[in-house]
């Protein structure tokens, strides 16, 4: 059945919302020719969607004949505002943006291992207050939060984990609470996936699946550009994964003894002691991340250099072991190595883990290094809370 009137307006106000996205202000002519409808069409389009406050005349398309197609019309950023925020064991770290996704104000603040549920979840709740207040925001439309753990698919709710604080489970519900604003909870290594597919090294890939190596491991599958959470949101607990060279079993309540034993920052960090690698902590990062940078480095500097080449290549061993395992249930054809310590082994690490995986599975696969660092669950987040507030936005009015 050809569509109604007004699905058809919906579709077309949709198309045009997306491609001022995605392409920035256009004018007129340039939204005619790139959605295909005609100019009374157009026109009609441009006028509601003003209307709606969605966009608006953001300046000229410096064509000599000055008229309605010169001006060039962009979506209204501050329609509405956006908060992320990326939730660690040790902290908080949280912006807050427009509607285009433009920083207007970020910040951070530890909370210490012994502090109770309630100082914390006040703690972090406060931070995102004061971080909307320096970006003079009065009121936050969506906020976007990346956590480790596991996400109910039923309920789209953070699930009780062991090893993780009660307060990460209690931060959703005192953020809607406090703030009239939407909240949207998802895995933090998700989040990492949902950003470097958009902006970093998976641009090009609908199928791939990404390595999360930070103070912990874990992994998220996206297959034909959808990410798989799985029946319980479990998808990706590779830190579970039975893998030799450990000194057990993991179980159901810890993953000591699984991959987690060889590749989370912990082993990694004892690891560089064997081989003399040392290095300075910096902060918001596990030290396995300066210690694998000062490897990198030391490579780079000196092809030759016994102890970093041999840190490099036990620590590609280790998460090939991982890796070749991911490779031979879904055969994504391409990995990427991401969070703090994929981020500090860059392109030097992924070689590496490239050349083993080859050697260790029939099937083609890519090792890319991530591009977005620790910075991925944040820019993740973000993402998340901007297609939610532009998803609801962008929605035709009720009839």
């Amino acid at each position: 059945m050809p569509a109604s009137p007004s699905t058809a307006r919906a579709i077309n106000d949709r198309l045009a919302l997306r491609l001022l996205q995605q392409e920035g202000p256009l004018t007129a002519g340039q939204l005619k020719q790139l959605t295909g409808l005609s100019r009374p069409s157009v026109a009609d389009l441009v006028e509601r969607l003003a209307a709606a406050g969605l966009i608006g005349v953001v300046g000229e398309s410096g064509e000599q004949r000055r008229g309605p197609n010169a001006r060039l019309y962009g979506i209204v950023a501050d329609r509405a505002h956006l908060a992320a925020l990326d939730v660690r064991t040790e902290g908080v770290a949280v912006l807050v943006s427009d509607l285009l996704g433009s920083v207007l104000a970020e910040a951070s603040v530890p909370i210490g291992d012994g502090t109770d549920t309630g100082p914390a979840v006040e703690q972090a709740v406060t931070l995102v207050e004061r971080t909307a207040k320096e970006a003079g925001v009065e009121r936050l439309h969506t906020i976007g939060v990346g956590a480790p753990g596991l996400i109910d698919p039923a309920t789209g709710e953070l699930r009780d984990s062991s090893g993780l604080p009660e307060w990460h489970r209690r931060l959703a519900a005192a953020l809607q609470e406090r703030l009239p604003a939407r909240v949207l909870v998802e895995n933090e290594t998700n989040l990492a996936a949902l950003a470097e597919q958009r902006d970093g090294a998976a641009q090009d890939r609908d199928t791939f699946v990404l390595l999360w190596l930070g103070h912990g491991i874990g992994a998220a599958v996206v297959l034909d550009g959808v990410l798989r959470r799985g029946a319980s949101g479990g998808t990706g607990e590779i830190g579970f994964l039975p893998v030799p060279g450990t000194s057990g079993m993991p179980s159901a309540t810890g993953c000591e003894g699984g991959f987690h034993s060889l590749a989370g920052a912990a082993a990694i960090s004892e690891l560089a002691g064997r081989y003399g690698i040392v290095a300075p902590a910096a902060p918001h990062e596990p030290h396995a991340a300066a210690l694998v940078r000062e490897a990198v480095a030391r490579v780079e500097a000196d092809a030759g250099d016994p102890l970093a080449s041999g840190f490099l290549d036990m620590l590609a061993e280790r998460v090939a072991l991982g890796a070749a395992s991911v490779v031979a249930v879904l055969d994504p054809g391409c990995l990427v190595l991401a969070g703090e310590i994929g981020g500090a082994g860059g392109e030097v690490l992924a070689a590496r883990v490239r050349d083993r995986v080859g050697r260790m599975s029939p099937l083609p696969t890519e090792v890319r290094a991530g591009t977005l660092g620790g910075g991925a669950v944040l820019r993740g987040a973000l993402l998340m809370a901007r297609d939610g507030a532009q998803d609801e936005l962008f929605a035709p009015p009720e009839r």
